[in-house]
């Protein structure tokens, strides 16, 4: 199955992690297919990746030119996984890991034993709170986001802020990804949230999430404005399309 997985991970400043993650990635799964989409890195991420290359042909390289955002990453990413036509899951993961490697393994498995779960989602709250070495502000900003999200557009998930997911191609081929409106980190509740909205099912696998080895967070004040008004947007949204579709049925 892994020959048949693409895992994306976008990347700004990662020089100091994605090496060593790309190194493990291949260590577990030697046949997995990893496409980096770097956001021109001042501290030349992009140029390891592509040193890299030289000894694992399955790992590809995006140097993305125009306004950077984890949303506008993944768009690109994804649109040129769909391109390739082969692969049967996508895998979304960090390249500081906070996300454990290992979890992929579990996380495939359960698409290819399950044929009920369309998206596996790796969550920090599914079972119990999975948190450590995160600071106390970070703790109660991620758990009480995750809070308002459920509350607000009313995904029966625990962590619907989760960055790492599992998905079949179905979904990714069926969805408007390259339209959707989210530039930064709230991408990723979008893009679930869009999934859920089309009936597609989802299984949250409980992992333990850490503090990245090393550089700086990117979360910051804008990228946490952005999420708390998207979230009421995609509410909306939803709303109108529901509306929409029950129009078209009486007429």
């Amino acid at each position: 199955m892994y020959q048949r997985t693409l895992v994306l991970i976008p990347t700004y400043n990662e020089a100091s992690n994605i090496k060593d993650l790309i190194t493990t990635l291949y260590q577990l799964y030697p046949q997995l297919n990893i496409i980096i989409i770097d956001d021109c890195s001042p501290d030349a991420t992009a140029e390891i990746v592509s040193t890299l290359q030289k000894d694992f042909p399955t790992l590809h390289l995006l140097k993305r030119q125009g306004p950077r955002g984890l949303g506008n990453a993944y768009k690109k990413g994804f649109e040129w996984g769909v391109e390739q036509n082969h692969f049967d899951y996508f895998i979304q993961m960090d390249a500081d890991f906070s996300h454990d490697p290992s979890e992929i393994r579990q996380m495939l498995e359960q698409l290819e034993t399950n044929q009920a779960y369309d998206i596996v989602l790796g969550s920090r709250y599914s079972n119990g709170f999975r948190v450590e070495n995160w600071e106390l502000w970070r703790i109660c900003l991620s758990y009480f986001a995750s809070i308002y999200v459920r509350l607000i557009t009313s995904i029966p998930v625990k962590d619907p802020t989760s960055g790492f997911k599992a998905y079949r191609s179905k979904v990714i081929n069926s969805l408007p990804v390259a339209n959707l409106k989210s530039q930064g980190y709230i991408f990723q509740l979008e893009l679930i949230y869009q999934a859920w909205s089309r009936g597609f099912q989802i299984y949250e696998h409980p992992i333990l999430f850490s503090e990245r080895r090393s550089g700086k967070s990117k979360i910051n004040l804008k990228i946490i404005l952005e999420a708390i008004f998207a979230v009421i947007t995609l509410r909306f949204s939803k709303k109108e399309n529901d509306e929409k579709k029950s129009l078209d049925y009486k007429v």
